[in-house]
């Protein structure tokens, strides 16, 4: 089955086609990252406006890479939700239109199911059970995996996701947007243990997140230093490090005591904060001390992309499961509502 999959959750385009017996075919990926750099943060309108765009030159694009015509294109998947409503409507029409017209079913994907199995994708992917830890946008989530839809979430964040946290950080602390790199940037030129942030709701049982107070302990550190007149580059690359260790090991200490919970030694990270090597780092030092082993996706496909849901897409269509015509998108959809395949 050849499946081409659309996602416009939020601000990146991304077209890809997937072979269900040869695998990825080709991608193509447009970030809006310059678009919305002025605003310090995604516009929606601007966002959707942008999709409409790009939509149809980026899947001529994937497809002429691919030496492939729509007449071989057996179905189209496309995202569905969680996301900016806005965006994700570009998406489904376009899915929707483009089906109606080769006469091929379209089918919905969730966006983070998408990100979950982005590691497939991979020559060494992943056994069924593991517990993935998903990093991406405003989710972090700890969830036991025992096969596509058979998902049981563990914990999740109480308020700002661990992507928001390096965002609003990075804007505190006066860095370009998207923040997450560039609190990474500063972070390599850190001096260890300068400052020493706390690592947020460890010092008590269960696997729930909560970032928003180390947000506002780093914005005191970076007033009171600037306070005392030290408010040098070196000193914000300090904070920077200080901060995103924080982050890192929290992350580490919840995955260690979610394996131990599902008596499992394989972790997935997926999602546009699992691209960072400092968590990387600290997961398979983890993983290697438990005789486990950590997977995740090559860096472009950790952020938003279509081959994801090209491949998530697939499983499903090939498992039977189809939908009408409708065009039908979801801001909010939590991942235990999917069906088990």
């Amino acid at each position: 089955m050849r499946v081409l999959g659309l996602e416009t959750s939020c601000d990146e385009t991304g077209v890809a086609l997937y072979d269900s017996e040869r695998g990825l075919l080709s991608d193509a990926l447009f970030s809006q990252i310059d678009l919305h750099r002025v605003y310090g943060g995604v516009v929606p309108e601007l966002a959707s406006r942008d999709h409409v765009k790009r939509m149809l030159p980026l899947i001529r694009e994937v497809l002429d890479a691919a030496g492939s015509r729509p007449d071989e294109v057996d179905a189209i998947a496309y995202t569905a939700g969680p996301g900016l409503v806005g965006a994700l409507l570009v998406g489904a029409a376009c899915a929707q239109a483009l089906a109606l017209a080769w006469g091929v079913p379209a089918l919905g994907v969730h966006h983070m199911e998408g990100h979950l199995l982005a590691p497939m994708l991979e020559e060494t992917p992943p056994q069924f059970p593991f517990v993935a830890l998903l990093v991406s946008g405003g989710h972090t989530q700890l969830v036991q995996v025992d096969g596509i839809g058979r998902y049981t979430v563990l914990g999740e964040s109480l308020d700002d996701a661990a992507g928001e946290a390096f965002d609003k950080t990075a804007k505190l602390l006066g860095l370009s947007y998207p923040g997450g790199p560039e609190i990474a940037r500063l972070a390599e030129r850190g001096v260890p243990g300068r400052f020493v942030f706390p690592r947020p709701m460890t010092d008590r049982p269960g696997l729930e997140f909560s970032f928003s107070g180390l947000k506002t302990f780093t914005l005191t550190t970076w007033q009171r230093c600037q306070a005392a007149g030290d408010d040098s580059e070196q000193t914000r690359c300090d904070i920077a490090l200080a901060f995103q260790t924080a982050v890192v090991e929290t992350l580490a200490i919840k995955c260690k005591r979610a394996l131990k919970q599902a008596g499992l030694k394989s972790l997935v990270i997926a999602g546009g904060v699992s691209a960072n090597r400092a968590l990387r780092e600290n997961l398979e030092q983890m993983l290697g001390e438990l005789g486990g082993h950590v997977f995740y996706a090559r860096p472009r496909f950790c952020t938003d992309n279509g081959a994801m849901i090209a491949y998530a897409g697939c499983q499903r269509l090939l498992a039977g499961q189809q939908e009408g015509p409708a065009i039908a998108v979801k801001a909010r959809w939590p991942m235990e509502q999917l069906a088990a395949l």
